[in-house]
């Protein structure tokens, strides 16, 4: 183990590293449907239903998996994963920023928090990298079907595991230790040491959460429209960049800027509190 600080980089998923909704490369073309005619489906639902909208896709897909009789299998969602395509440079980029961290006695430490699924997620080329996957999951039975929302991670709900990166408390059905009250100096990562990467209005809650902590916020796009702006312009994030997560691009560089802060803040804070503790 390290004894660097940890720095938290949190991504949403579908359209922040990958360039569109995951089922869309493999799930749905599965089930004999259009992109459009899955969603509308599982939109019209949550609509009609009053439902969560991601309770109203998941429940879509096992709705529509029945009907079809197509088992919805663990491992064929996993498999899934590896037909995701990624924006440019997101294979490189776990492994160029930890060794950017750890060149400043920094620890870097990759999540996801994505409303996307889990599985999928597992099944990607980038899996590896990421010390936890907060996204949905089915629970599933002694065949190995997926019946229920074992975890349903909504747009509001994301800033639940943000808490859980902050104080280190990462097992999901662990909600004790999450509302336990704890110092801020106890605290495993400082909100200040999180940077949120994210794509638009569904990670609002966790950008202004960023911004109100002292941590930081970036959303990427593919293409710069009104939305990604206003994001900027009513200080809901602190820097818009497109998709690429290329060496050398601004998003890279702003990253790597950040952390560069982020260590020279740690550096002055050690040798405040040696000072202090020197004349006391």
């Amino acid at each position: 183990m390290s004894d660097y600080p940890i720095v938290a980089i949190m991504y949403d998923f579908d359209k922040t590293l990958c360039t569109k909704d995951m089922q869309d490369y493999s799930f749905i073309p599965s089930l004999g449907l259009t992109e459009s005619e899955f969603w509308q489906f599982a939109n019209s639902l949550g609509e009609k239903e009053h439902m969560d909208s991601v309770l109203a896709y998941m429940y879509a897909m096992v709705k529509i998996s029945k009907d079809k009789n197509i088992p919805i299998l663990r491992k064929n969602l996993v498999d899934m994963g590896k037909n995701v395509e990624l924006f440019k440079g997101v294979e490189s980029w776990f492994e160029r920023i930890t060794a950017f961290g750890r060149s400043h006695d920094m620890q870097i430490e990759h999540y996801v928090i994505s409303s996307g699924m889990k599985e999928i997620i597992e099944g990607t080329k980038i899996s590896k990298y990421f010390k936890s996957i907060f996204a949905c999951e089915f629970l599933y039975d002694e065949n190995g079907n997926g019946i229920w929302p074992k975890t349903d991670v909504n747009y509001t709900n994301k800033t639940q595991f943000v808490y859980r990166i902050n104080k280190g408390v990462l097992d999901i059905s662990n909600d004790n230790d999450l509302n336990r009250s704890m110092p801020d100096d106890s605290k495993r990562v400082p909100f200040s040491n999180m940077i949120y990467i994210g794509d638009g209005l569904s990670d609002v809650p966790c950008m202004k959460m960023m911004k109100s902590y002292g941590g930081y916020s970036i959303a990427v796009y593919q293409n710069r429209d009104s939305k990604v702006e206003d994001l900027l312009r009513k200080d809901r994030v602190d820097f818009i960049y497109p998709a690429d997560y290329s060496e050398n691009t601004g998003l890279d560089i702003t990253v790597k800027n950040i952390i560069r802060k982020m260590s020279v803040c740690d550096i002055l804070y050690n040798e405040y509190c040696k000072q202090k503790k020197e004349i006391e």
